[in-house]
């Protein structure tokens, strides 16, 4: 009941009854008639009243459930007058029927005893309401019904208790509001004693909703908010109650102008946080009840009231979970690890994956440093792609990709790829593995190397400068140094990219990739093998200068 809704008026009782006699098709005047003629044709009943003129009845009031006919020609009959037409009376049967009943009620009734009715609200005057209650009708004054005017009452459910029978005027007049004030009364009397003795009593739960549980405390009911269901928080009530379960409880508060009285279900039980430390500690394994499960993680119940979060990430040693329904289920009861304890905010954390082997563990056992196998790739990034090898994933850098510097994984590879690719790092600790493709192959310094050694004379074009020399392209992705110290004659300044350039090798690191060449022991060394080749010509006629001249032409 809404006791906001509730109106209240200063009304005169009696001019109200009175209003809602005059205002009643009904009468209360109790004749005596006889069957004249029962006319089929226009279903209708020629009633003889004692006037001048003989009245109508219509011959559905006359017939049973099954429509047989009740009475036959002849037959008497009571009716009640219901109003003239004329001189001509408008009777009807039903409601002579309903006034005679009401009468031997009348006539039962015992002052001596409380009557208590419930019934229907079937019609509405100036007065009050008419309630319907086992095929009588008795007398609800407005001011007596605690119905709100602003809503239609009609076909509404009410009890109400007898207040005042009139044997003269053959009616009942009946009060919802007495009972209402009793009830409300009753109310105020165990709430405030509920709340005064702060006393742990059994409730039944009456019904649920999204938002708690009403739970009957000695015919009153009470609302357990989902916030004090239980020590873990806000919870659904329709996961922990069905209606008809006895429930302890504790009293919390209580509005008595709105007659609201709120309970708590984990206020009768202790916190299990005010003893968490003799309960659990950081580091134990735990046996759990799979609970709530959540894109991020899922909440796990440890009993005692106590429930653990279990993250996503907490779950598998597999980064690549995407959901936690996909490896667990509601319900499911597994071992996990406490791995966070904080009593002030009341949260605990616990792994799933450290009680499982670690996959870098078994890794290690089968793979080593320089071994080539193949894997998926799962995700392209700005700095690499990852490389899926069992239940482990490698990082193939942008730089392992290839030789040839202008490739990325991005503009190599896409996930979904199956690759061929080389350990190069294993990091037990971080279980982390390094992965390689070019190194599945010779560099090109390395091949190069093959062909070329020290001392031999290259040709390259000017690729880049910088402050310590510059760089020429001897071959594809094959690029040599030449210091600036063996520039000479060459001047740093001078040099222009593109510009080609002939030096010597001087130096081959094919571990490092590292290729140096030099124009200045390139001039060294064809000074030194022209004096070589003048040593060695028969021709006593050809000058040292000669051979330099023939040389610098070259």
């Amino acid at each position: 009941m809404k006791f906001e809704d509730i109106e209240i008026e200063d009304v005169d009782f009696e001019a109200m009854l009175e209003e809602s006699f005059k205002n009643e098709e009904s009468g209360n005047d109790l004749i005596e008639g006889k069957i004249v003629k029962i006319n089929q044709d226009d279903a209708q009943a020629i009633i003889d009243v004692g006037t001048k003129k003989e009245a109508f009845l219509p011959l559905d009031q006359l017939k049973d459930e099954d429509g047989n006919l009740l009475f036959k020609e002849g037959d008497d009959i009571t009716v009640v007058v219901t109003g003239r037409r004329g001189d001509r009376l408008n009777i009807s049967y039903e409601l002579a029927k309903k006034q005679s009943a009401l009468k031997e009620f009348i006539e039962s009734y015992d002052e001596t005893q409380e009557y208590i009715i419930e019934g229907e609200v079937v019609k509405k005057n100036k007065g009050g309401y008419i309630v319907e209650c086992d095929g009588l009708e008795f007398f609800m004054p407005r001011t007596l019904s605690y119905l709100s005017q602003k809503n239609d009452s009609i076909g509404k459910k009410v009890k109400a208790v007898i207040t005042k029978v009139d044997k003269e005027k053959n009616s009942v007049v009946v009060s919802r509001k007495e009972l209402i004030e009793r009830e409300n009364s009753k109310i105020d009397e165990i709430a405030e004693a509920l709340l005064s003795s702060k006393d742990i009593i059994k409730g039944i739960v009456k019904k649920i909703t999204s938002y708690g549980a009403f739970v009957d405390v000695g015919g009153v009911d009470g609302l357990v908010h989902y916030s004090q269901i239980s020590h873990k928080g806000p919870v659904n009530p329709s996961k922990y109650f069905s209606e008809g379960d006895e429930v302890n409880v504790i009293a919390l508060d209580y509005d008595k102008k709105k007659k609201h009285l709120s309970l708590s279900i984990k206020d009768a039980h202790s916190d299990p946080w005010a003893d968490i430390d003799s309960i659990v500690s950081k580091g134990d394994t735990v046996s759990v009840v799979v609970g709530n499960i959540e894109p991020y993680g899922v909440f796990v119940d440890l009993g005692n009231d106590l429930e653990a979060f279990l993250h996503v990430s907490e779950i598998s040693w597999d980064k690549n979970v995407k959901h936690p329904g996909d490896h667990l289920t509601v319900g499911e009861q597994i071992n996990v690890e406490v791995i966070e304890i904080d009593k002030n905010e009341k949260r605990l954390r616990v792994s799933l994956k450290n009680l499982l082997s670690k996959p870098i563990d078994e890794f290690c056992t089968n793979h080593k440093m320089g071994d080539i196998l193949k894997g998926e790739v799962t995700s392209v990034t700005d700095f690499g792609a990852f490389v899926k090898l069992g239940e482990l994933e490698g990082l193939l850098h942008n730089q392992e990709i290839s030789w040839d510097k202008s490739k990325n994984a991005k503009n190599t590879l896409k996930a979904g790829d199956e690759v061929e690719v080389k350990i190069i790092k294993i990091d037990k600790d971080a279980g982390k593995i390094s992965l390689s493709m070019k190194a599945l192959s010779d560099s090109p310094i390395k091949v190069f190397a093959k062909k070329h050694k020290v001392g031999d004379i290259v040709e390259g074009k000017v690729k880049d400068k910088k402050d310590f020399g510059v760089f020429i392209a001897i071959e594809d992705q094959v690029d040599a140094l030449i210091r600036t110290e063996d520039l000479a004659p060459l001047k740093l300044e001078e040099v222009e990219k593109d510009q080609e350039i002939r030096a010597v090798i001087v130096f081959i690191d094919d571990k490092n990739d590292r290729l140096r060449a030099s124009i200045k022991r390139l001039e060294m060394q064809e000074e030194k093998d022209a004096v070589a080749k003048v040593n060695a010509n028969q021709d006593d006629s050809m000058t040292l200068g000669d051979v330099l001249k023939d040389q610098l032409k070259k």
